[in-house]
């Protein structure tokens, strides 16, 4: 070979590598065959029904467009820390995740109204204000200038949360002072503000954070995913009511650019697939909480319902909360705080 030929083929892998680095982050990964790769992920332990919702989805994705869009699932914590897959998700890491949107009150202080709060609306008025009521686009402009995007039927409103799995007995407002507790978003800072010593735990630490005695209570989820998670073995008291999180809000996110990127048909096909899946979730977890309250009693757990006295507090608390943050926060955090209430007022007048 001549050394001008030698020369040539060095510039050529020079600038062949040039040419890679320069490709945008957020852009959509291209085989050599023309498909597109996307890689998405959820937030929870593989063991949460959410966590399996968004694995299906994903596949369902790929199969409905015939592989032209192939989206590969990963678990919660497997390519970023837990809690951070919108930020993979702006910075190209990831193209598309599942989350709960008070997961990102670090960007966003409007992102908890969005989530399982005090005075929230429940599961069908949540997707309902969502897709129909200009949520999807309150949440957009919210995100404002992040690289990362959602639409009307990306968000599975999930029933109610259990209120917490405890250690203790609560059985007034008292029993809420100096107690330990994984509660997120904003119903923690409420609940901080009544008394509780609350803080920020991923769901997959748990069960382990209940055996060392880490926390004395957490609230998180659903009675069907709690169960699948097996939190009946470490916390003998179930406490149950809509007052902290009417609906559980997850919502599934995209890259911006990526998605601008897709044609017109995957575009399509990528909602219509997550319209069904947040849905299908959402049913699926009414009907097995249902279930899920006898097999927590079958396991010797005892299951209340959380005392009036703590349920009229919280709601007292969460008004004047929510009444400073609409005063001291940017416009739009009281643009969605008053869209909420508005629909969640005129909804209540219909039934």
């Amino acid at each position: 070979m001549s050394i001008r030929r030698s020369k040539f083929g060095i510039l050529f892998v020079v600038l062949g590598a040039i040419a890679l680095m320069m490709i945008p982050l957020s852009s959509s990964f291209a085989a050599k065959d023309g498909k597109i790769i996307w890689k998405s992920s959820g937030h929870g332990p593989a063991s949460d029904p959410s966590q399996i919702f968004h694995d299906k989805l994903c596949n369902a994705i790929t199969e409905a467009t015939g592989g032209r869009l192939t989206v590969k699932p990963f678990v919660g914590g497997s390519i970023v820390p837990a809690y951070k897959e919108v930020d993979a998700i702006d910075q190209g890491v990831l193209q598309m995740g599942y989350s709960c949107p008070m997961y990102n009150l670090d960007k966003w202080s409007a992102a908890g109204l969005i989530s399982s709060r005090p005075g929230g609306l429940p599961g069908e008025a949540m997707r309902t204000w969502f897709d129909y009521g200009g949520g999807a686009d309150l949440m957009n402009k919210m995100m404002g200038d992040y690289n990362v995007m959602t639409f009307p039927g990306a968000l599975a409103p999930l029933p109610e949360e259990v209120f917490f799995h405890s250690k203790v007995k609560l059985e007034s407002l008292a029993d809420l002072k100096g107690l330990k507790a994984r509660c997120m978003g904003d119903g923690g800072e409420i609940l901080k503000r009544m008394g509780a010593a609350t803080v920020i735990i991923p769901g997959g630490q748990l069960y382990e954070a209940m055996q060392r005695g880490t926390i004395d209570a957490f609230e998180y989820s659903t009675l069907a995913s709690n169960w699948n998670m097996h939190f009946n073995e470490v916390a003998p008291y179930v406490y149950l009511s809509p007052s902290r999180a009417p609906s559980d809000p997850q919502v599934i996110f995209v890259n911006k650019k990526a998605f601008n990127e897709l044609p017109a048909d995957l575009q399509m096909t990528v909602r219509a697939v997550v319209a069904k899946f947040t849905q299908d979730q959402h049913e699926y977890l009414v009907s097995e909480s249902i279930k899920a309250v006898d097999k927590f009693k079958a396991a010797g757990n005892e299951v209340y319902k959380v005392p009036k006295e703590i349920e009229d507090a919280l709601q007292v608390e969460a008004d004047k909360f929510y009444a400073e943050k609409s005063k001291s926060e940017s416009p739009i955090f009281a643009e969605i705080y008053n869209s909420m209430k508005n629909f969640g007022e005129a909804y209540n007048a219909i039934k």
